[in-house]
């Protein structure tokens, strides 16, 4: 571990909308549904962090905005969440070893997505993790948490 704090990170559930395109595009341009455009323009407005933003994929799990990806259709379910678990409690370990914990975790995603991410709270630490379960209808309540983030010095 790093032992120092990082700066704060976002995980957004997917979409089923999605751009329809033949060549891979990064996760965060590829969804169109949920929150994910109003995430997107966020990510234009605040430099830092979309270096910040993750997407919890139904078809290939936990993974970082920018990584190029092709359409798909896959919705989550319960069994498909908890064979993603194990995955994403990796993903996440690799993640804080690396850049250190993130002073705040934001997860936009339905309670489905929140199940592959029931190791959070406890990597994390459960006081730095915040959850909001409806991504298309609550965007205003993400929206208020990010405006208070700043990028650490």
């Amino acid at each position: 571990m790093t032992g120092h704090d990082a700066d704060p990170m976002i995980i957004a559930g997917c979409s089923r909308r999605k751009l329809q395109t033949a060549v891979p595009v990064p996760a965060l341009d590829l969804y169109q549904g949920g929150c994910i455009p109003a995430l997107r323009a966020r990510t234009q407005e605040i430099g830092w962090l979309r270096s910040r933003t993750w997407i919890l994929s139904a078809e290939h799990g936990l993974l970082h905005a920018d990584v190029p990806l092709l359409p798909y259709d896959r919705r989550m379910d319960g069994p498909r969440a908890a064979w993603l678990r194990p995955a994403a409690r990796r993903r996440l370990r690799e993640e804080f070893r690396q850049r250190g914990f993130p002073r705040e975790v934001l997860v936009i995603a339905g309670p489905l997505y929140q199940l592959a991410l029931a190791d959070l709270a406890s990597l994390a630490g459960a006081d730095r993790v915040r959850w909001v379960d409806d991504p298309a209808r609550e965007w205003e309540k993400a929206s208020a948490v990010i405006s208070t983030w700043r990028p650490c010095p």
